[in-house]
């Protein structure tokens, strides 16, 4: 059964996409990311133009992590007061990154970009998890006690100003490092179509000792209200949201985060963050791969009629 993209202006497969988006709906639920690192690949891998992509992933980020962060809460979960601080830095920073992200379309260098940052960044965050996690698992096993540090101790922001005491996390911290967190995850969401989760859930966690499910819920209300803002400045300044395509993976998305929500609340939280991790490394080495291979199409054209 296929459908017509009219932005992509290209049919796809129906089941194809809402079964993407069941799948990584289940994936956002479970570990608390928007999914936007697994979704944009994809869609790229089955033929939609990547600005296309970047743009219209969005929406169904938000959808799914609307559903994921309403489980959450209803088991008081998420932190609101943190919540609140990353999402002032959060939305200037998607706003920030919708206009780099025109600039970069226009110059004909978007793809490149892209792909580079999915490599760098998903190749640091995930072998830093995979790192830690494995320590983790096999302390677990020999029956090692965890290495309890106090919350925000030992940490080079721990002595600037404007502290807030957030009790849901537990942690007593400065607003400025959260909210400099908070814009980095808008801005690269807002280029990359990421939801922001594989790096805001290791920033919580390792540098300001948030508890995992905490960091779990608390990343899904990010990522709702920025995805949101993504969505309608994309569709507002690039025009590039498609609408069809957008609606398909919502609703996959939102079957899917319920199911991956509770999921993820059975499993440990080292468990946890190693399949995360694994999960992260491997879209990066498939990334990495697709930007060394030589490509079916050796040319691009783009605004101005010039070609690359």
């Amino acid at each position: 059964m296929s459908i017509y993209l009219p932005i992509a202006e290209l049919p796809v497969n129906l089941l194809l996409i809402l079964g993407l988006g069941v799948a990584v709906g289940f994936i956002s639920g479970m570990f608390g990311v928007g999914g936007g690192f697994l979704m944009t690949p994809l869609l790229i891998l089955v033929g939609i133009p990547p600005a296309i992509a970047v743009a219209s992933v969005p929406s169904h980020m938000a959808a799914s992590s609307m559903s994921g962060a309403m489980t959450y809460w209803r088991k008081r979960l998420v932190d609101l007061g943190l919540g609140l601080v990353l999402l002032s830095g959060g939305l200037i920073g998607t706003a920030t990154g919708v206009w780099v992200f025109s600039l970069l379309r226009y110059v004909g260098q978007l793809d490149l970009v892209v792909g580079l940052s999915y490599v760098i960044l998903l190749g640091i965050v995930g072998g830093i998890m995979l790192m830690e996690s494995v320590r983790a698992i096999i302390r677990a096993r020999k029956g090692v006690p965890p290495i309890v540090r106090r919350p925000g101790t030992h940490a080079w922001f721990h002595g600037l100003p404007l502290k807030l005491r957030f009790r849901q996390s537990r942690i007593y911290v400065s607003a400025i490092p959260v909210t400099i967190i908070g814009f980095g995850i808008g801005f690269f969401g807002a280029i990359m179509g990421i939801g922001g989760g594989f790096l805001l859930i290791p920033a919580l966690i390792y540098l300001m000792r948030v508890p995992t499910t905490v960091s779990v819920a608390t990343s899904l209300f990010l990522t709702l209200c920025t995805m949101l803002l993504a969505t309608v400045l994309h569709a507002m300044e690039n025009h590039s949201v498609d609408i069809v395509l957008a609606l398909v993976l919502m609703i996959g998305g939102v079957i899917g985060a319920q199911f991956g929500a509770r999921a993820g609340q059975a499993i440990r939280a080292e468990q946890l963050r190693l399949l995360l991790a694994i999960l992260v490394v491997g879209v990066a080495v498939r990334v990495a791969i697709d930007l060394v291979i030589t490509p079916q199409e050796l040319f691009t054209i783009v605004p101005g009629g010039r070609l690359q």
